[in-house]
């Protein structure tokens, strides 16, 4: 990444930060940004977060390793990220109309990872996201062999998750991401 972009990015994402002091109380910019510079996977991780409207910001640092936690935060499932299957064997099983990606692909080659159920609903206490769309989420194993997957969304003030095939997909669904850096 230039030098002129890894500013602008670091810059788009301070002001997010600063902009957003609710989602990460005690969290430092100068300390996340010290933890940032220099990583250069992590900040092509979240240029693609940004490219694809994901509005990643720091959510949480963990209590262990000290690591922050960046989420997409877009108030909807990120727009570039949408009209996916859930993942590649859910893609291949499809006949016609297939969508150019899976959610578990992209996150991969974004180098991130989909939200748990679990942690989709800590998002949740941050603001209300998904009020029109809906987002894959990682899907338990003895689900996904029965051909399922999981996504969630917010409607009528309440957090739900829902099964659908994995071969699924619409237009109003993505998935979010989580780094942790």
């Amino acid at each position: 990444m230039k030098t002129q972009e890894r500013e602008e990015l670091l810059l788009t994402l301070k002001v997010r930060f600063e902009k957003n002091q609710h989602r990460h109380k005690e969290i430092a910019w100068a300390d996340v940004r010290s933890r940032l510079e220099g990583n250069s996977d992590a900040l092509r991780s979240l240029r693609e977060m940004e490219a694809t409207g994901g509005e990643p910001d720091v959510i949480a640092q963990d209590g262990d390793t000290g690591r922050y936690i960046f989420c997409d935060c877009s108030v909807e499932s990120p727009s570039g990220r949408r009209s996916t299957c859930y993942d590649r064997e859910g893609l291949e099983s499809r006949k016609e109309n297939r969508p150019e990606s899976s959610a578990v692909e992209m996150a991969a080659a974004m180098g991130i990872d989909l939200l748990t159920e679990e942690q989709y609903r800590e998002l949740q206490q941050l603001g209300h996201f998904d009020t029109k769309t809906s987002s894959w989420v990682k899907t338990p194993s003895e689900v996904r062999a029965l051909g399922g997957a999981l996504f969630c969304d917010r409607r009528y003030g309440k957090v739900f998750v829902y099964h659908n095939g994995a071969q699924s997909y619409y237009a109003s669904r993505g998935f979010r991401g989580l780094l942790a850096v």
